[in-house]
């Protein structure tokens, strides 16, 4: 069984806002993923709207063919946007003013009051959430009481130590591995809750194919690595590139 990609296109979006300007055009991109065979788009709609506007919610909303997967904050702001815009998935996800990119999974622990009432509010208004969280037994357990019907587990720490000079030293394969196994046992542990499996962050062309051989994991949501390349090389080839490793693995 392979794996769907959800293609994440804010850093389109950021360079669009580097000069508010008309292009590159959010839509455009969008449809250009789907054309290359990316099973879904993915973006994240802000508090400080650094690059995701709220008209671009609604935009892709009657663009996208394939599947619109929408990452927010467990607000009020964001939940009544997300009933009213209808994408096909929200995915909620811990939101810190000033950080360059999210800095880790939702603690639906801590938070746990707060998240139950947002994915209650989200699914009464017949949407499918997701919860962004770490790969801890204690979150996959919160995520299911909660009543979320995915968990997308975080794969930063994984890939940080995948990079550069890390991945080469000991030390950093060592933990690569540790949080690989991480992964695998916690990917298991939702499954047996019933719950989707999900993955993302910091992955890249080099390290995304150990994690797409975890059987349980259906879905990935990537996207820096994606858009760094299609200033390179192309967008079209880039998804189909990150297709073909995600494919490759599953096989």
């Amino acid at each position: 069984m392979t794996a769907r990609l959800n293609v994440n296109i804010d850093h389109v979006a950021t360079v669009r806002q580097a000069r508010r300007a008309p292009e590159p055009s959010l839509a455009a991109a969008a449809l250009i993923c789907e054309d290359a065979g990316a099973d879904g788009i993915t973006i994240h709609l802000r508090g400080d709207r650094r690059h995701i506007q709220d008209e671009d919610v609604y935009t892709l909303r009657r663009v996208v063919s394939t599947y619109l997967n929408v990452e927010m904050a467990a607000t009020e702001e964001m939940i009544g946007i997300a009933v009213d815009a209808r994408p096909d998935a929200v995915s909620l996800v811990a939101e810190t003013p000033g950080e360059i990119t999210t800095e880790g999974g939702l603690d639906a622990v801590a938070n746990f009051d707060t998240v139950r009432s947002a994915v209650d509010r989200l699914r009464e208004g017949g949407l499918f959430v997701s919860l962004f969280i770490d790969p801890d037994p204690r979150q996959i357990e919160a995520a299911h009481r909660v009543g979320a019907q995915q968990v997308e587990l975080c794969t930063a720490v994984y890939a940080e130590s995948t990079l550069g000079a890390r991945a080469v030293h000991s030390e950093g394969r060592a933990r690569a591995a540790a949080e690989l196994q991480r992964l695998r046992e916690a990917a298991a542990l939702a499954a047996q809750y019933g719950l989707h499996v999900a993955a993302g962050h910091g992955l890249t062309y080099r390290n995304v194919g150990e994690v797409a051989a975890i059987p349980e994991i259906t879905e990935f949501n990537i996207g820096h690595n994606v858009v760094s390349r299609a200033v390179l090389h192309g967008l079209a080839d880039a998804v189909r590139e990150m297709r073909a490793r995600i494919r490759e693995a599953k096989a």
